[in-house]
Order: structure tokens, then C-alpha cells, then sequence
């Protein structure tokens, strides 16, 4: 997979106090990213372990940015942030993950957000510039990298772990991978949008997208 495309000076650059706010349900690892970036000028507005109380707390606290972790006790960053570009969708959002660069972009595209931040150890200026880019309105996805996910997973339809869709949730998938919104799709499919949500999180489910301390069956094949 491609990597970000973000400017090799970012790191230096001036910010005017980005409010940010963070979903991780590791302590030490919000306390560590916190006072990163407070290092580096930005304003931490909120915090949280949850999937659930993030979203009541990003629509009052309106950040300019909310870092979401991939994988969290009560759903995942993805379904935050597809709910937010619905209902907030002048939140950027960026999808933290530790895993490898393949899933972070898989993640970034299904989620719609404008990119991704990889926790990698001693990569902190990666992490900064990530932020600082989105803020900046620069293309964290190079051109081409949505249209590649999306052949990627059509390539992979007929596999096991994928046999287990519904009709309407490899529909879901395929309108998921252009970058509707859960709203959008359900117009498109004349579904109810609360449909749709729960149809997402079972198509993240059976794509390896799972929630913290949840178990999915390993394909034989």
C-alpha cells in the first residue's frame, strides 16, 4: 500500500491551536499522545476509552481533529468516524492504529477519513506531521489509493471470511468503499440509516475489523 503523502516540513510548521481530540482505550497511550502533542502546540479539548461516549463528546466539543483508535472495547474508530462525516463532517479524522500500514490504509478508506496515523516507536515527527497535513487540507491517501482498496476487496469477494456476507452487505461494502456516508447509503438503498450502522459494523466484523477482546472464527482457507 502506499504510504501518507505529507510535506517533509510539516513538522517545523506553525500551528494555530489545534484542537484535538483523542479515542484510545490504553491510559498510558492517551497520556503519551496527549503530551506529544501539547509539545507541539496543540490543544487536547477531550479524551476517551469509548466509542459511544466519543461521539456524544466530539459533537459538544467540536475539535478541529479527533484521532480514533481502530480498535476499542465498544466498536472501532471506523464507526466513529463514518459517523461523524455524517453528523459532523467538519471534524477531520484520522485512524490510529498499530497494526501494519495494508490495514491502516484498508481502515482510512472504509472509515472515509482523511488518513492515518501509524504508532510506530520513535516515530513521533510521523505522527505530527500526519496531524498538522490533515489540518492543512493535504491529501494524507495518494491519488488512486481508494479506487486500489476498493479493487482489492472485490478481488477478494469470493474468499471464505467474505462468503458470510449478505447481498445487502457486500452492497454496503461496495458503497462503503466509494465513500458514502451511512446516511448516503441508506438513500441509495432505501434503507433506514440505524440499518445501515448495524450492517457496517458486521461488514467491518467479518473484513478482520474487530472490537477489542473479540474473537472471530479463522477461515481454513
Amino acid at each position: 500500500m502506499e504510504t501518507p503523502a505529507t510535506p517533509q516540513d510539516a513538522v517545523g510548521a506553525p500551528n494555530e491551536a489545534v484542537r484535538v481530540f483523542i479515542l484510545n482505550d490504553h491510559a498510558l497511550l492517551r497520556q503519551g499522545l496527549k503530551d506529544l502533542l501539547e509539545h507541539h502546540g496543540f490543544e487536547i479539548v477531550g479524551e476517551s476509552a469509548s466509542a459511544a461516549e466519543a461521539t456524544r463528546l466530539i459533537h459538544v466539543l467540536e475539535p478541529d481533529l479527533a484521532l480514533l483508535d481502530d480498535r476499542l472495547g465498544d466498536g472501532t474508530g471506523i464507526e466513529v468516524c463514518r459517523g461523524l462525516r455524517a453528523t459532523a463532517p467538519h471534524v477531520k479524522c484520522l485512524i490510529l492504529t498499530s497494526r501494519d500500514e495494508h490495514h491502516a490504509v484498508r481502515a482510512a478508506v472504509l472509515a472515509d477519513a482523511a488518513g492515518y496515523v501509524l504508532m510506530q516507536v520513535g516515530d513521533k515527527d510521523g505522527i505530527i506531521n500526519s496531524l498538522r497535513s490533515a489540518i492543512a487540507g493535504t491529501q494524507l491517501l495518494k491519488p488512486g489509493v481508494r479506487e486500489r482498496v476498493a479493487d482489492s476487496l472485490y478481488a477478494t469477494a469470493s474468499a471464505a471470511w467474505l462468503e458470510t456476507m449478505t447481498v445487502t452487505e457486500r452492497s454496503i461494502l461496495a458503497f462503503m468503499a466509494r465513500g458514502l456516508t451511512n446516511r448516503q447509503i441508506g438513500q441509495e438503498m432505501t434503507l433506514p440509516e440505524e440499518s445501515v450502522t448495524a450492517s457496517v459494523s458486521s461488514v467491518l466484523q467479518k473484513l478482520g475489523f474487530r472490537r477489542r477482546g473479540q474473537v472471530l472464527p479463522v477461515p481454513l482457507s
